[in-house]
């Protein structure tokens, strides 16, 4: 049996409601409800059975009001839009749970549409690869079910649409981490990529194989993918958004569809969790198909280089020596940190060849992030103030947070004291920054030239490790993948040469 549900968020202080429907008050509706003797707090939602408006065919209409939080009123800006999140994400997921048939949810989004569009449609995301029902997740499913969630706002608007297209790319790459190691490698992940670019204007996906990397003296790259016999891949994303001359920015996405280690093994334990650790890949690929439907105005270059890292006969050792494209000399002390050799490449070659304003590489890179910053912020080196203050800036109004660390030479000894130029790990203390440190000695332009105050290329690394899973619900995510921070990253390229005032 199919209905019709309406999300209706007040503030539980006030004494009307405004922007609802015009025949239901839901604070009144509200007040007829029984209270405690603590204020409501958000997301707490109370369900109303056939209140106005009731369908025609006769669908049972249900009204979910949704309380914004007693200290909303006294809120601005960023906090208030969270609010908004919080409160919708909760009441979605109190919906979605009654009953089994199909639910047209009709959403009040005036207090943030942008806000109240993100968290309905991340909040309705599960994954599973269950078989009953048939799963949609499932790749090349024709079998699945079609979507039993359905959302519209009482009013639409441009802001809804594009919190839309900004949720629907958070969860591809949720889909993308989620999905395990046989049915997303290398090659899955480029055959998909070219799907879902398939009909967006403007772009170009190029997918260069391991013949191409080895010409261009990748090394460093291919190191990473020697024990195992799935094909490495380099892809290439081009979105043109702006006048042709106009430089471009880039995103650069580390793409290890699964890391067992290699010779250096992880512990089994929780070993599957490298199904994500092409997270950077997932989330700059996904974050740029948001930006190509959004027609943003810029010229935008996305690479990833995309291996899998498993241990076999011919499998890099501890101790063997590679020289990277741009000629460096590198230790792999331990395979396990090969995350940073297969961004090398991919950062020195994207830098290089495409001269972009500002590059920003994203990667599940060290363990050490996730003990430094959990899962709550992004942790974010950068060799620019004016970069960190925009990403802070996206970050902050999709709540999807970063942290600035030290990228600091005073590391350096860790990593510059072996038999090559480069050590590929420097140790347990400061691991984090002895990595970001390492990658930067590959990120061409960064440098300002002799006589020049600033240099011509603008760089942050942001370490998504502890970001990468929740292990515990919020009102609008579930546990597992998190597809952060795609959103963070598609307000920065919104906000790319248009300020706004908070």
């Amino acid at each position: 049996m199919s209905s019709s549900v309406y999300i209706l968020p007040i503030d539980p202080s006030a004494q009307s409601a405004s922007g609802a429907l015009p025949t239901v008050d839901p604070v009144k509706l509200w007040s007829t409800a029984p209270t405690g003797t603590k204020p409501a707090k958000v997301g707490t939602t109370r369900i109303f059975y056939n209140t106005p408006p009731v369908a025609d065919d006769g669908q049972t209409s249900l009204a979910a009001v949704v309380s914004l939080g007693d200290k909303y009123a006294t809120k601005a800006g960023n906090a208030k839009r969270e609010l908004v999140r919080k409160a919708i994400g909760s009441a979605v997921k109190e919906t979605k749970g009654l009953g089994d048939g199909e639910k047209k949810i009709t959403i009040d989004s005036s207090a943030d549409p942008h806000a109240a569009a993100v968290a309905a449609h991340l909040a309705k995301y599960k994954f599973t690869l269950k078989t009953s029902p048939p799963s949609a997740f499932r790749p090349g499913n024709k079998d699945a079910l079609a979507e039993k969630l359905s959302f519209e706002p009482i009013e639409n608007s441009k802001e809804w649409e594009a919190g839309v297209i900004y949720a629907e790319a958070q969860n591809l790459a949720r889909t993308l981490m989620e999905l395990p190691g046989n049915l997303m490698t290398p090659t899955n992940f480029t055959d998909r990529v070219k799907a879902e670019f398939s009909n967006i204007a403007d772009t170009q996906v190029i997918v260069r194989d391991e013949e191409w990397a080895a010409e261009k003296g990748m090394n460093s790259f291919l190191s990473v993918t020697k024990g195992t016999s799935e094909p490495a891949k380099f892809l290439e994303i081009h979105y043109n958004g702006a006048a042709k001359e106009d430089q471009p920015i880039a995103l650069v996405g580390k793409g290890i569809t699964f890391d067992s280690g290699g010779i250096s093994l992880k512990p089994s334990a929780a070993m599957k969790l490298m199904r994500g650790d092409m997270g950077g890949a997932a989330t700059v690929v996904s974050a740029a198909l948001a930006i190509a439907k959004l027609r943003l105005p810029v010229n935008l270059i996305v690479t990833a280089a995309l291996a899998e890292n498993l241990p076999g006969p011919s499998a890099s050792k501890p101790g063997d020596i590679v020289y990277a494209m741009n000629g460096k000399s590198i230790e792999i002390d331990n395979t396990d940190a090969e995350g940073r050799l297969v961004l090398a490449d991919a950062l020195y070659y994207t830098s290089t060849t495409y001269k972009p304003h500002t590059l920003i590489d994203v990667a599940t890179l060290t363990g050490a992030m996730d003990i430094a910053l959990g899962e709550i912020f992004s942790g974010i080196f950068s060799t620019s103030d004016s970069l960190w203050e925009e990403l802070h800036t996206a970050g902050e109004a999709e709540y999807d947070r970063f942290w600035r660390m030290p990228l600091d030479e005073d590391f350096g000894p860790q990593i510059y004291s072996s038999n090559a130029d480069l050590c590929n790990t420097g140790g347990r203390p400061g691991g984090s920054c002895t990595a970001a440190l390492f990658l930067k000695a590959f990120v061409d332009g960064i440098e300002p030239k002799e006589g020049e105050e600033e240099a011509e290329l603008r760089w942050a690394h942001i370490d998504i490790a502890g970001v990468m899973e929740a292990t515990r619900p919020t009102p609008y995510l579930e546990k597992g993948m998190t597809g952060r921070p795609v959103r963070a990253l598609i307000e920065w390229v919104k906000r790319l040469g248009q300020p706004q005032v908070e």
